[in-house]
């Protein structure tokens, strides 16, 4: 497994890391023994850099990771996020008093003294602006609650808000195949900034793994059900904001361009990972097997310069119009 540096300290992390949404409960259930299984199998895999969030499963992923990490703290990098917690819910959660608890609350879950990275968890545009909890985020690392903080983002707009913020580590904003924007208009300023990429939602919520039909079914309590059109969150964080009918489409079409013996999804991470701006990409699992293909992608070769370009025409060209929600 490569590593790459990350955040202020320019810690090197895993360039693969776990995205652990699924095993707090969002993509329908995850047993217990299962989900313990997939961080085992992450930490053979030679992954580092977990991301979870105060609200996967209202606390069951922290609680997941601190009892994994009871033993092994100081091997791993675990980035987790406040702000979209119901205690006590909007505007409430932005408050000093609520994101010192809500910190606390997550330290506990994790059973550290410090965490490595707290993130803002897509909150409003209009309170990022305001910049007060920028200013609480600081005091908690003075503190030493917290050694880095950074915001997981919605749109361009808000990474670029966020990246006037003195002491900001990090974005983490969601990057695939289907979503290219940010390589032009966000990605370069990040660079120049000095903040890490964190690339959430890196297989279009598994519609990038080629696997899926339009008559492929979800968990009434899966996302991809509930959150298709934006019901319940931003539509973006659900198959990328694109039709589902759609996006299966899509990736049919895009296995023509995938190279001899890569599989659609290890052509979709790869990708990703050959942009030098982006520090870590965060792939979920709901099953160990899958935290093994993820993994695997750090020892392919970067793709062609020629497929790079066929893969930037094919989003102009095929992607871009069908992306709905605010981006």
């Amino acid at each position: 497994m490569k590593k790459r540096p990350f955040g202020t300290n320019r810690t090197l992390v895993s360039e693969v890391g776990l995205g652990t949404w699924q095993i707090g409960g969002s993509w329908g259930t995850v047993e217990d023994e299962t989900a313990m299984k997939i961080l085992q199998t992450a930490a053979d895999s030679g992954i580092t850099f977990f991301d979870t969030a105060d609200v996967y499963g209202d606390g069951r992923s922290e609680k997941f990771i601190g009892k994994f990490l009871k033993s092994r703290r100081d091997s791993f990098f675990v980035a987790t996020k406040l702000g979209r917690g119901g205690d006590p819910g909007w505007p409430g959660n932005f408050t000093p008093e609520a994101m010192i608890r809500h910190t606390e609350n997550s330290l506990s879950r994790l059973g550290v003294e410090r965490l490595d990275l707290i993130q803002l968890h897509c909150i409003p545009q209009a309170v990022l602006e305001e910049g007060s909890v920028f200013d609480v985020l600081r005091d908690l690392k003075k503190q030493g609650k917290i050694a880095d903080f950074g915001a997981s983002v919605e749109t361009v707009e808000e990474g670029i808000v966020c990246l006037k913020q003195e002491g900001i580590a990090s974005l983490q904003v969601i990057f695939n195949i289907f979503r290219q924007k940010l390589i032009t208009d966000l990605f370069g300023k990040a660079k120049e900034k000095e903040v890490s990429i964190i690339a959430r939602v890196p297989l279009a919520s598994g519609l990038l793994s080629g696997k899926m039909t339009k008559s492929t079914t979800f968990d009434k309590s899966d996302h991809r059900n509930f959150n298709r059109d934006g019901a319940a969150f931003n539509v973006g964080e659900t198959f990328a904001g694109i039709p589902f009918e759609k996006g299966v489409e899509l990736a049919e079409e895009l296995k023509a361009l995938k190279p001899e013996g890569m599989t659609l999804a290890q052509m979709a991470l790869r990708w990703i990972l050959d942009f030098d701006a982006v520090s870590v990409v965060i792939p979920g699992a709901s099953r160990p097997s899958q935290v093994l293909d993820n993994a695997a992608i750090s020892d392919l070769p970067p793709l062609s310069d020629a497929l790079h370009q066929k893969l930037e025409k094919f989003y102009q060209d095929k992607v871009a119009q069908h992306i709905r929600g605010l981006y």
